[in-house]
Order: structure tokens, then sequence, then C-alpha cells
């Protein structure tokens, strides 16, 4: 478990490190109006649109951008929007997803490419590096909503496959088919959670030294600056006094 808890102080530190919330605020956005257009504008008949609005709502997306998001799947004036995954090794040997969300493969492609080798990767085909990871839900408490040990019984209950319990929260790993009902009986006990969504969840670790690391944070963050970029994975595994320095720096 110590890879998946190094694997999301990444995605933690990536998170803290973008410093324009209108470009995530745009990224929630064009997410939403995706699966709006992908189904029905009913978050309650529409489970990508609903999973959508919740993360948006975690990352405090005003409710007149959600509305607005939605309503523009529904005109005729929303830009088709196709959904991309890249694969590649990062510094180190490190594997890396990244998933995005764009009206131009050519300019998206081009763009993904480039910071690959920039950074001292290499971008894949595709299937290269997804066999190292497995397709997941994850459903984020916080710590105070329960005890480790009740949020156990009622994941298990509710079909989980995992739970991670520490002092930054409870996280819930099941099927990514049984997300929405894994959550939505979470839900009945707990309340609405911090975050649920689909990741990629390493299964094999690459252990990286403090240079590579720090090469490899780059990459991510340069992708996640991206605007047809909406989400970056890695297995890599950073020892926590690597990546406590990183985080000082």
């Amino acid at each position: 478990m110590a890879g998946h808890s190094q694997f999301k102080n990444i995605m933690h530190r990536k998170g803290k490190q973008d410093a324009v919330k209108s470009k995530i605020f745009s990224k929630l956005s064009r997410e939403i109006t995706v699966a709006a257009k992908s189904g029905l504008p009913d978050p309650d008949a529409n489970a990508r649109l609903r999973l959508a609005i919740q993360n948006a709502r975690a990352e405090n997306l005003p409710k007149d951008n959600i509305e607005r998001a939605i309503k523009k799947a529904t005109g005729g004036d929303a830009e088709n929007y196709d959904t991309v995954r890249y694969e590649g090794y990062g510094p180190g040997g490190v594997a890396v997803i990244v998933e995005a969300l764009t009206d131009n493969r050519n300019r998206t492609a081009s763009n993904v490419r480039s910071l690959f080798t920039k950074y001292g990767g290499n971008l894949g085909e595709s299937g290269s590096v997804a066999f190292m990871f497995a397709r997941v839900g994850e459903i984020v408490y916080p710590a105070a909503k329960a005890t480790s040990d009740a949020m156990l019984e009622a994941a298990i209950d509710a079909g989980a496959d995992d739970v991670t319990s520490d002092e930054a929260g409870h996280t819930v790993i099941c099927a990514f088919e049984s997300l929405g009902e894994v959550s939505s009986a979470l839900a009945k006990g707990f309340g609405e959670a911090t975050s649920v969504k689909v990741v990629w969840k390493p299964q094999t670790l690459a252990p990286v030294d403090q240079e590579k690391a720090e090469t490899l944070l780059k990459l991510v963050d340069a992708l996640d600056e991206d605007d047809d970029v909406q989400v970056v994975f890695s297995n890599a595994d950073i020892p926590e006094d690597v990546m406590a320095r990183l985080n000082a720096e």
C-alpha cells in the first residue's frame, strides 16, 4: 500500500501546484458537457454526468457553471470532443497514462508527445503501459466521516474490493463497473463523498530517486497545464523522504 500512498501524494502535489483555478474549472465544465452530451442531461439518469457533477462540486465549481455546462450540451453550439488515452514512459522508466478530451486529435497528440520528449520520456502505443494498471473506481471520504473499521465494513457490504484509511481520509476501491452502485450505497450512510471517479491504479511500481522524481513531476505539471489533458496517472514509487524534500522546495 505504500506505493499507492506515494501515487496519491504525486497527484495531490500536482493539484496544489496548479495555480490557475480557471483552468481547473474549464476542464471540469468540459467533462460535464461531454458527459451530458453522451447521454441524457439528467444526472439521475446519466451516471457519467452524475460523477462529473459530484467531482466538480468537490472542486467548488459554482452551481451556475455546472448548469451552463449542461445546457451547452443540449445546444447546437457544443463542440464535439473525443476521449483519448495516451500511454508512455517518463523519466526513470516510469509508466504514465494521460487522459484527454479533445476536439483536435492531431494537436493534442503532438503536444503530449513533445512534452514526453522534453522531459526525457517517450510516448508509446496504446496498451504499452496500461497492463501495469487496473482501471478501478475510487471513492474518497474525509477521515472524520467514519472510523476505519466502520468505513471498511460499509464498503465491503456495498461491494467494494478494498479500503485504505489514514489521517488524510478513506479511499475505497471497487470495480469501475460497480462505482455507481457502491458510491450510492456509501452515500446513504456517510453522505456525499469528496470524490468519486474512475482511476488507473498502478499494479507494478517503478522506484525513482530524487532527480528522476523531480523531472517526472515537471512532466506531470506540464501535461496538466495542457487544456486538453484531463488527468495524469503514474506508477512512480517515490520514497517518503524524497517526496518530503520535493514538497519543501
